[in-house]
């Protein structure tokens, strides 16, 4: 077993870079599959492979670049910098199909993160893939991002709208969501029209209270910087100074998405997540996610973005599911 080590001699910046019992280390040896330890003042990883002793003191020296740079050394922070690094698990430098140039240097790639004012913490890219699409987020004001359950879509679609709403750039957030229904309808459902389309916006709810606090959430819904409203709503509104999320968008419609994408007025900001392997309509209808897409990739100013099982970060095993389905 071969062994590579690290000397640091402020001992300040090594506390931080190991974290809080020794943290950041096991977030570390999880990332390159090899024992990450620290003794005295000295960091080593023991690692019969070349190329993961060489992740770890790259990715050790990105590490503390960052920290003298003025950046906490979480674990999203770590992770985000071993996604950049990582030759491989993230993806080439570039995609095919990503309307966005790729990063550069690694300092373009943490460029990418989200402040939410008010917000728990920054929200770090974890792969290639998420950080062209936050870069896509930043650049244009129509973006389709589409990929499988776990590779971020959703969740960084809220957190950038959160970004955007919480620093005023956007007067109001809108969340839709295209109604697909087994069995029943919103008019047997108990409540208002709010407490109907709820359950089918738990993923964003989900989303937005991982990113900030549930009274400043309530604040912003009782004064309607927040709306909610089945797409079916949108017919006929002019929506303008807002940003607006259609999450699960892989079950509208043609006429539905061409609804839509005809409502966004001027200031407006439109986020459209969806995943092309789960539609739910009959079979007889496409997917208005799936032909906007084919119709609208030569449009410079709409940006489409394409994760897949590279980009998951819910889990390894979600991963490896998705995996198995994209070879079966």
């Amino acid at each position: 077993m071969n062994v590579d080590s690290i000397v640091l001699d402020d001992m300040e910046l090594l506390s931080e870079l190991c974290g809080a019992n020794d943290y950041n280390l096991d977030i570390i040896s999880d990332l390159l599959g090899a024992r990450v330890h620290c003794m005295g003042n000295e960091l080593s990883i023991s690692a019969d492979s070349e190329e993961k002793r060489q992740m770890f003191v790259d990715l050790v020296q990105a590490t503390i670049h960052s920290i003298e740079g003025g950046l906490p050394a979480t674990p999203d922070l770590i992770i985000a910098l071993h996604a950049e690094l990582s030759p491989l698990g993230s993806g080439c430098a570039s995609r095919e199909h990503d309307s966005a140039a790729p990063m550069s240097t690694s300092d373009d790639f943490l460029d990418t993160c989200i402040q939410i004012p008010g917000g728990y913490a920054k929200i770090y890219p974890r792969s290639r893939g998420q950080a062209l699409y936050l870069k896509g987020l930043a650049t244009h004001d129509l973006i389709i991002s589409v990929g499988p359950a776990g590779t971020g879509k959703t969740f960084l679609a809220m957190a950038w709208a959160l970004k955007e709403l919480m620093a005023k750039t956007r007067r109001k957030l809108i969340l839709t969501r295209p109604i697909v229904e087994a069995g029943e309808n919103l008019g047997f459902l108990p409540g208002d029209l709010v407490q109907k389309i709820n359950p089918y916006l738990r993923p964003l709810y989900d989303a937005m209270e991982v990113l900030l606090p549930f009274d400043t959430i309530s604040r912003l819904e009782e004064t309607r910087a927040i709306e909610v409203a089945p797409l079916a709503y949108m017919r006929g509104r002019n929506l303008s100074n807002c940003i607006v999320i259609l999450d699960e968008a892989q079950n509208t419609t043609k006429e539905q998405m061409k609804m839509f994408l005809t409502r966004l007025g001027e200031n407006t900001k439109a986020i459209v997540t969806g995943d092309i392997t789960q539609i739910d309509l009959p079979r007889k209808s496409e997917s208005g996610l799936v032909h906007a897409i084919q119709i609208l990739s030569g449009i410079e100013d709409i940006f489409i973005s394409h994760l897949d099982s590279r980009d998951v970060v819910r889990s390894q095993l979600v991963k490896n599911i998705i995996e198995a389905y994209e070879n079966e």
